[in-house]
């Protein structure tokens, strides 16, 4: 009956929807369950089981200094929330110690949640209410900016063509004539910005999307001596997408590749199929499906942490020209396709963008 009992016990723990990490007051992990090694990243591995947890969990410093307040802190963390460096996962944790019948510590127990997608939801329908009053504001300020660029377009090719004899008179109408465009195509891209996304949805083919962005991305700017990786298998499912916005995404992310890398080095764009996540917002009508995740990564000169933080939000920019709304867009569009897009530093070099998109959304099909 014993025996029982505890197959019960190690059966329910590594079946619970949370994740769980118990050690020992030694510093051995005692309990480990499936949840917790896909959150943190790693392999389950059965010999982890009387291991030091600093060595199973060395990859994740942010992790383990939580635990060893479990035997320090008088006042233990509950309900607090983790993002982890490793993943780039959002956790909703508790930390509590184990007692004995005695009331003294004999270890402590970490239960958690990925709050990943959960995060991502809020964040959306808060960047919907500022793109609502920013739309307003945007689309007024743009009618009546157009009209003037319009019109010192059209002066400035009157003037080129009665002062065709003037080299010099000509050079500054046509850097004119260009500014303008310039200007006109960032009134345009803002108001694209902060319009609505209304998907065309057809079943897209991924590996198809990523070809086409490739194309794309190369005509928009010289790739020079990059080298162009891409891993996508034809196998994949097709996915429920807009493929015109969905092109855009990876246009986007491989344009920026190509400029920050200055035509040398190499970009690699892999794909591959999730499980079906069950991570999602309580109470919410998301459903779980299955994802396929895209990574985009560049061995460039990478980015500092501060300017990480940022790059999604609109109008930030470090180009000394530019509108700073090419990976706000990307975010936009990648939001309205239910999926999610994380960034992080690559241990080698360059950044690492990675687009998470559901096979099929809450979408109706065009057509």
């Amino acid at each position: 009956m014993a025996a029982v009992a505890e197959t019960f016990y190690r059966d329910l723990v590594w079946n619970l929807r949370n994740g769980v990490l118990a050690v020992t007051q030694d510093g051995r992990i005692a309990v480990m369950n499936e949840v917790a090694y896909r959150i943190f990243g790693l392999e389950p591995q059965p010999a982890d089981i009387g291991r030091p947890y600093l060595d199973v969990l060395r990859d994740l410093p942010d992790v383990t200094r939580i635990i060893a307040g479990a035997f320090r802190l008088s006042h233990l963390p509950n309900r607090a929330e983790l993002r982890l460096k490793r993943t780039g996962k959002v956790i909703g944790y508790t930390l509590s110690q184990v007692r004995d019948d005695r009331g003294r510590v004999t270890g402590a127990t970490l239960f958690f949640k990925d709050l990943t997608r959960v995060e991502q939801l809020e964040e959306r329908e808060r960047l919907r209410d500022r793109l609502a009053a920013l739309g307003e504001m945007a689309a007024a300020i743009a009618h009546e900016v157009k009209n003037p660029l319009a019109g010192i377009e059209v002066m400035a090719g009157l003037l080129k063509r009665q002062l065709a004899g003037n080299q010099d008179a000509l050079s500054i109408l046509s850097d004119i004539i260009k500014e303008a465009k310039m200007a006109n195509a960032i009134v345009i891209e803002v108001l694209d910005f902060v319009r609505p996304i209304r998907l065309q949805v057809e079943h897209v083919a991924v590996s198809d999307v990523v070809r086409d962005a490739v194309s794309m991305a190369q005509s928009h700017i010289r790739r020079g001596a990059i080298e162009v990786k891409v891993t996508v298998s034809e196998e994949l499912p097709f996915m429920q997408g807009d493929p015109h916005q969905l092109r855009q995404i990876f246009t986007n992310l491989l344009t920026n590749a190509f400029e920050a890398m200055d035509g040398r080095g190499q970009v690699s764009i892999s794909a591959m199929q999730l499980a079906a996540e069950d991570e999602v917002a309580v109470g919410s009508d998301v459903n779980a499906v299955p994802m396929i995740q895209v990574d985009v990564a560049d061995s460039g000169p990478g980015v500092t942490p501060d300017v990480m933080d940022k790059m999604f939000s609109p109008f930030f920019t470090t180009k000394a020209q530019g509108s700073g709304l090419g990976l706000a867009i990307v975010r936009k569009i990648v939001d309205a396709h239910d999926g999610r897009i994380d960034v992080s530093a690559r241990p080698e070099g360059g950044v690492r963008f990675r687009v998470t998109l559901p096979v099929s959304g809450q979408h109706e099909l065009f057509g």
